[in-house]
């Protein structure tokens, strides 16, 4: 599936909603805190700081996914 067939998909559902999409600050918002929980996971797994007993946290790709989402949104709202 290309970029422009995910993003057509996901119009389609979001169109359902009252209000489609944020404005663009709110989605780089969500960006910016779904990049630093891909960040806060590549430095359990690979860096120096490592998790704290039971500390659960979503894979890298649950978060590579929001992320890709949240893009594709923004992206959708301003006609990208």
């Amino acid at each position: 599936m290309t970029i422009k067939e995910y993003q057509e998909k996901l119009d389609e559902a979001m169109q359902r909603l009252e209000t489609p999409y944020w404005t663009p600050h709110e989605i780089l918002a969500r960006v910016v805190e779904e990049v630093g929980e891909l960040a806060r996971i590549i430095n359990h797994d690979f860096g120096p700081k490592k998790k704290k007993p039971g500390d659960e946290h979503d894979t890298m790709g649950e978060e590579t996914a929001d992320i890709m989402f949240a893009l594709l949104c923004l992206c959708n709202r301003e006609g990208i």
